[in-house]
């Protein structure tokens, strides 16, 4: 069908402000990673930074040899593999007979669970309960406390109820109990939703460092968002400082905070595009009911 001329008009409008919006999205990735790559005096040097005029890597060797930094990269990782496949699991144990009408007292269930989400017991009582559950320098600190997300779960719970309920009963009519319909039906069916929300729990893992702060004390188990949050935010690394003195290391301490940022970051971004295509169908789908 021949566009009209107006329609051509609004499509090259719609098209130039779609780039201006990836652009936008895009350069802080490209600035960061081209300081990361930049002599001191260039990394120092104001305005845009599309790509390292005088490469030097310098920042990357000195990152790189830091020991703590891979183990906070393996804590990561296994927090975030681990703490994602859990929290799924879980997810859907518990939005699974949510999301069944023949529930007994099933509004009653989700009203105290959405309550979570506007009210807890703040700080100093979490904290107190993380310590008499033991988990104060314990891996399952990171898993455990933030197994279930309220709005996540919800989310899976709607998705289920859009599954027509004709299918639950023919299964039923085969013999299959709940635990079979919901592994080999219901979970095969939500593959949107699963991947949507097993994103955001990784994004959720892989970017958490306050937990690390408050409630972990042990080197050995700390995250690489705690020690980007050392050497960005408080440059308190000393180690990491520690080979480079005087004025060279005010020279290379923007390069290397930037070094840093694109190590910590690339790894999730990575992850994305596997699981874009069920992104946008998970969430509509899954907000439709409530």
């Amino acid at each position: 069908m021949k566009m009209t001329t107006g329609e051509k008009v609004f499509q090259v409008i719609l098209f130039l402000f779609i780039l201006m919006l990836c652009v936008i999205a895009i350069y802080p990735f490209i600035h960061i990673a081209s300081i990361s790559f930049s002599a001191p005096k260039e990394a120092g040097r104001f305005g845009f930074h599309w790509f390292p005029r005088d490469v030097d890597l310098f920042s990357w060797k000195q990152l790189l040899t830091q020991k703590k930094i891979w183990i906070g990269m393996k804590n990561t990782t296994l927090r975030t593999v681990i703490g994602t496949v859990l929290s799924l699991i879980a997810m859907a144990l518990a939005a699974y007979p949510l999301s069944r009408k023949h529930l007994p007292h099933r509004s009653f269930y989700t009203m105290i669970i959405v309550f979570t989400m506007f009210f807890s017991g703040g700080l100093i009582p979490t904290y107190l309960l993380i310590k008499d559950l033991h988990l104060l320098n314990n891996f399952w600190v990171y898993i455990l406390p933030g197994l279930i997300p309220t709005f996540s779960m919800l989310i899976m719970r709607n998705f289920f109820m859009t599954i027509p309920v004709e299918v639950e009963e023919s299964a039923k009519i085969d013999g299959a109990n709940d635990m079979r319909i919901l592994i080999s039906i219901i979970l095969p069916l939500s593959k949107p939703v699963l991947a949507t929300l097993g994103l955001w729990a990784a994004v959720a893992n892989w970017n958490a460092w306050f937990d690390a702060i408050i409630y972990v004390t042990d080197t050995d188990l700390k995250t690489i968002q705690f020690f980007l949050r050392e050497v960005v935010v408080t440059s308190a690394d000393a180690e990491i400082f520690g080979r480079v003195t005087g004025a060279a290391n005010l020279q290379y301490e923007t390069s290397i905070k930037a070094a840093t940022v694109i190590f910590a970051v690339v790894p999730i971004l990575i992850v994305y595009p596997f699981l874009q295509k069920y992104f946008v169908k998970g969430t509509m789908v899954g907000s439709l009911k409530g």
